[in-house]
């Protein structure tokens, strides 16, 4: 027998590859079962009505707790249902089917509108402070004095009207950029303050134009709970209106081009 032979048959290579090939096999797997910490088992919603639930071929990992920041510590996978109430129904009777929203569309969280249930709490900064703050209270921040400072500048919607006045940018601290604009807001001439996502925005010396709602859509922006701080919960809920508003804003968006 040559070099590194077991048997006749077998040598110390073989076995090693056998080795590796398992080892692989075992990686793979381990990798496809930690991704499923979130979003599994899958429910399966059928036209008849009836849910059911897979694990599919890659078995669900047991439980994870992780202690959050805040004090809270949350399990990974878990049966928590979220409390959004789904407001569509599916087009066609088959599984699959695209879901049309039953409401408004521009909130019923379906499609391009929809967000995750994020923590209700601010996203902070090391020290714990809010990370995303307006101007008004944010020390020591501004506008570059090469750029255009929107404070005071009409925003129009993509219907080309004034929608509302920009009075406040809010700043995320930690990555020293502008995350949105504080827009006025006429609601039956009482003055209502919304949020608008600067990857929303266009802004030029004369005006803010934003392309995916129309004008009299900015008095429904979901509104954050305080005047200078705002959840992640209801970060996703201020991008989800905007972001539904480029199918549902008009009609004709949800129609083909040709």
């Amino acid at each position: 027998m040559g070099t590194g032979a077991i048997t006749g048959y077998i040598d110390v290579a073989q076995i090693v590859l056998y080795i590796f090939w398992i080892f692989f096999f075992g990686l793979v797997y381990y990798l496809q079962m930690e991704s499923k910490r979130e979003g599994f088992p899958l429910e399966t919603v059928h036209p008849c009505g009836a849910t059911d639930y897979s694990d599919g071929f890659v078995m669900t990992p047991t439980p994870k707790t992780f202690l959050l920041e805040h004090g809270e510590d949350v399990s990974y996978p878990n049966d928590k249902v979220s409390p959004q109430t789904l407001h569509a129904q599916p087009l066609y009777r088959y599984a699959g089917s695209p879901l049309v929203p039953t409401g408004n569309p521009m909130l019923d969280g379906v499609g391009p509108g929809a967000y995750a249930d994020r923590a209700d709490i601010p996203d902070a900064m090391w020290h714990g402070e809010a990370k995303i703050v307006p101007l008004r209270v944010a020390e020591g921040y501004g506008v570059a004095a090469n750029d255009v400072d929107p404070r005071g500048l009409p925003v129009l919607g993509a219907d080309d009207e004034v929608g509302g006045t920009v009075v406040d940018l809010w700043i995320d601290k930690m990555e020293m950029m502008f995350r949105y604009l504080e827009v006025a807001v006429n609601v039956d001439g009482v003055q209502r303050n919304v949020l608008l996502p600067m990857n929303f925005s266009r802004i030029n010396s004369e005006r803010v134009k934003v392309h995916s709602i129309m004008s009299h859509q900015f008095a429904r922006v979901p509104g954050t709970r305080s005047p200078v701080q705002i959840t992640m919960l209801e970060e996703e809920k201020v991008m989800a209106y905007y972001g539904a508003g480029t199918l549902y804003a008009e009609p004709s968006r949800q129609e083909s081009l040709v």
